[in-house]
């Protein structure tokens, strides 16, 4: 009876599956016979160029900065010119700072470069604290500077982004250029956007950004464009000593900004939410 039912059953139809069959059906290699090819001497390591292998190298990088840093402690990623030079104030008030946070247990953490960078590092080996140092490939040569101690290279500059925020409790923004702007502006978005908070973000000297402070004010908070608590979210330090009370406070205490952090973080749901 059982073999009756089996012969009466109809054989089911084989499932198609347009994927499984994408290489056969034009007429390509499978992605085996692909792996497995030896390169031809005119292609050799070409496929190294293409963007599904840059997305393992980005894969990579992120590995080794997670697992670099993940161990560092408290830390302060501080910023600025790598065009200040050793006898400028600007460059002796970073040592001091960096020297200064260091001692209070602070790692310091920069982009391995030259200018407030070096003083950044120089100040945290002074105290004989930990010295990182985030360097980044550029079109030209360029090497890290003498006094970091734990060195992190990257090729792509947001995975490098990424690790100044992750392992950092605040931000030191010195004097600098369009670089240290993009950094300023990005850790503020990210507070905006509620992705970081109880931030510290202090901005070093404010005759230096007295004018960019009063053109925010003055054009972008007058147009509408940003929020009273958005510039609330910098602070202004003209000492070395200024900054480390400052940071090890919103350290001890926490809640550093909390009410300004949420105001601007409600102006900017406000605006994407408007009708």
């Amino acid at each position: 009876m059982k073999r009756q039912n089996m012969e009466n059953e109809t054989n089911p139809e084989e499932q198609t599956n347009p994927d499984l069959n994408k290489a056969a059906r034009m007429r390509k290699q499978t992605q085996d016979q692909r792996l497995l090819e030896s390169p031809k001497p005119d292609e050799h390591a070409a496929f190294t160029h293409t963007d599904p292998w840059r997305v393992l190298r980005i894969q990579g990088e992120f590995v080794e900065g997670f697992e670099t840093l993940a161990e560092l402690g408290p830390a302060v990623s501080i910023f600025g010119s790598a065009r200040v030079a050793e006898d400028d104030p600007v460059y002796q008030a970073a040592v001091e700072t960096a020297r200064l946070l260091a001692e209070a247990g602070l790692v310091i953490i920069t982009g391995g470069g030259p200018g407030i960078m070096e003083a950044g590092n120089r100040g945290a080996r002074l105290a004989g604290g930990t010295s990182v140092g985030l360097n980044i490939e550029l079109p030209f040569e360029q090497g890290t500077n003498p006094y970091v101690e734990l060195a992190v290279n990257f090729h792509y500059f947001f995975v490098r982004k990424t690790m100044f925020v992750k392992y950092a409790q605040g931000f030191v923004i010195f004097p600098g250029g369009f670089g240290t702007l993009d950094e300023l502006f990005e850790s503020l978005t990210l507070i905006q956007t509620g992705k970081i908070s109880n931030f510290p973000v202090i901005l070093y000297g404010s005759q230096y950004w007295s004018g960019l402070l009063e053109w925010l004010r003055n054009t972008m908070l007058a147009e509408g464009k940003i929020a009273e608590a958005d510039m609330r979210l910098m602070v202004i330090a003209d000492t070395p000593e200024e900054v480390r009370n400052l940071l090890i406070s919103a350290m001890i205490e926490g809640g550093w900004c909390e009410t300004c952090e949420a105001e601007a973080r409600e102006e900017t749901r406000r605006a994407y939410q408007r009708k």
